[in-house]
């Protein structure tokens, strides 16, 4: 980064880093209280939380850069979901539909005028509740008819991490909201067990890229009603940490979204319910070994990040749109 954030905040990324080196003398600084520090339950060193700076949006943009990817520009981290998918109607109980995982590779570009650039390929598979193996083709028990399954492939899906909230997604230019821009402070909640929580949710109201006089058997309508909300689980002793460029998470992710265009459902009442883990890690040891095989003879440019910035990235429905071909209209009566 450039000293411009360093001006605006009084701690620009470098500050951030050095202070992994001023860390280690920090209980021998005058002025630093009991309550600012605290010993390393593994190594017997001690941990100055003072460098939570949860107000301070400039450390919000860091410590944002540094669970999504890696300080350390240039390497990659490893995102990881794995749940199940329901569909919910009305009138009766939430129904599991399939299993989904999949995972994500990141790496950071420095843009040099205080902003991150998060360039990132994802790939996640729809798989059979029993067995977890991919699913290629599947009975929708909603209709009684066997479906092509079409997995989530976004290459890429990039997004800028700088000090003030970015704008939400565009989703090729359909998504048009301009929020007023704030200073990226985020949801962090602290623990009594030396865990940070951080939740981040979004909710989404735009055309959709199916509409239904083209897509009538895919499309759920004019607009696409979509929410995500995360949960993050930080070790509190990492976050406040500087010298851990990449900080490792756990938490639990869910969306809610029209039916999959795949299961051909149309304009019919109800929605799909994702209710998944995920986690960011250095290392895909959560990932399982039926996902990584597939993947790896489906889909090997995933395993490894982008590294150059494209625009635009689409999400998932809008990929669909762009690759697939509507559904042929099924005779009336059948």
């Amino acid at each position: 980064m450039k000293d411009e954030s360093a001006t605006s905040s009084g701690k620009g990324r470098r500050d951030f880093l050095s202070l992994a080196g001023r860390t280690a003398v920090g209980a021998g600084v005058a002025g630093i209280g009991a309550s600012a520090l605290a010993a390393d339950k593994d190594c017997g060193s001690t941990v100055d939380y003072s460098t939570l700076k949860y107000d301070d949006n400039f450390w919000n943009r860091d410590a944002w850069a540094r669970l999504m990817s890696n300080l350390d520009i240039g390497k990659q981290k490893f995102g990881w979901f794995s749940g199940t998918v329901n569909g919910v109607r009305d009138g009766e109980a939430v129904k599991p539909l399939f299993g989904f995982e999949g995972f994500s590779f990141a790496r950071l570009v420095d843009k040099g005028d205080g902003v991150y650039q998060k360039l990132l390929r994802e790939v996640g598979f729809y798989t059979d509740l029993k067995t977890g193996e991919v699913l290629e083709h599947w009975d929708n028990p909603y209709t009684g008819e066997r479906v092509k399954v079409v997995p989530v492939a976004n290459d890429p899906f990039n997004h800028e991490i700088g000090p003030y909230y970015p704008e939400p997604p565009s989703y090729g230019g359909l998504n048009k909201s301009k929020p007023v821009k704030r200073p990226l402070l985020l949801n962090w909640r602290e623990t009594g067990d030396n865990k940070v929580f951080l939740h981040s949710p979004i909710h989404l109201f735009y055309p959709s890229a199916l509409q239904p006089e083209e897509w009538p058997r895919e499309s759920a309508g004019k607009m696409n009603r979509v929410s995500e909300m995360f949960t993050y689980v930080i070790d509190r002793d990492d976050l406040a940490d500087p010298a851990k460029t990449s900080v490792e998470y756990s938490g639990a992710w869910s969306r809610i979204t029209p039916w999959l265009p795949w299961m051909l459902m149309g304009q019919a009442d109800g929605h799909c319910y994702y209710d998944c883990m995920m986690g960011g890690y250095n290392d895909m040891r959560v990932l399982s070994p039926k996902i990584k095989a597939y993947a790896e003879k489906h889909y090997p440019k995933y395993f490894e990040a982008p590294t150059e910035w494209v625009d635009p990235s689409y999400s998932s429905l809008e990929n669909y749109a762009r690759e697939q071909k509507p559904a042929p209209v099924k005779p009336s009566g059948k």
